[in-house]
């Protein structure tokens, strides 16, 4: 499939088809409610590359899940640093690229 627009031909490289997209929108539905059921609380999640984070669920909205997990040495840079300085740092995670959530009990 083809199409011009503003003198330009443009071409379609990937179109997903329609039953993916309604899977990935379910799985994203699904995972969304699931980790806002479980905000601020400790899990371990595995992506499907087989990146594994442990740390704890601050936000999730639009497909993406905010997630808190501690800095690399976990030190401050400066003795007697302000208590608003945190020892976490926040990744953001697709929700569809997740494949295993596992909630800790601390």
């Amino acid at each position: 499939m083809s199409f011009q627009t503003a003198g330009y031909q443009q071409k379609v490289l990937y179109q997903a088809d329609s039953q993916s997209v309604q899977n990935l929108k379910n799985i994203r539905s699904h995972l969304q409610h699931i980790c806002k059921q479980h905000g601020n609380q400790i899990v371990r999640i595995e992506t499907l590359d087989g990146q594994v984070y442990v740390g704890r669920i601050v936000h999730c909205d639009r497909g993406l899940l905010y997630f808190a997990v501690p800095k690399q040495g976990g030190q401050r840079a400066f003795f007697g640093s302000p208590s608003y300085i945190s020892d976490e740092m926040i990744l953001t995670l697709v929700l569809y690229e997740l494949l295993v959530i596992t909630l800790l009990y601390t």
